[in-house]
């Protein structure tokens, strides 16, 4: 019995998360928006003071998914939350934010 509930808990390693290509695309519109607009730092803020939400986060947006998209084209929005369901999503955000700060890139390609 001890050894089958010695991973039950287990949160898995959050610094070897890769998203897929769709999710990639997605959160690099994201993180140039943020930089374009010069709210790097709360964003980083933001995502830290949240980290532990992500999932919850995430699980909220499925929820209200039909309601949105009443409103909203395209499958974006649930690639989006899928990405916030893994435990390094928010490090990859915050990566991603900073790489993109660093290139003084901030158009949307």
């Amino acid at each position: 019995m001890k050894d089958a509930l010695k991973h039950a808990f287990a949160i898995g390693d959050t610094t070897d998360y890769e998203p897929n290509k769709k999710q990639k695309n997605i959160v690099d519109k994201v993180c140039r928006e943020v930089v374009k607009r010069k709210l790097t730092l709360p964003a980083q803020v933001m995502l830290e003071t949240f980290r532990p939400l992500n999932y919850i986060g995430s699980q909220v947006m499925h929820f209200f998914q039909p309601i949105i998209s009443a409103v909203l084209t395209g499958d974006g929005y649930i690639e989006f939350s899928s990405f916030l369901e893994k435990r390094g999503s928010v490090d990859y955000l915050c990566r991603r934010i900073n790489e993109i700060e660093a290139e003084g890139e901030t158009p949307i390609k």
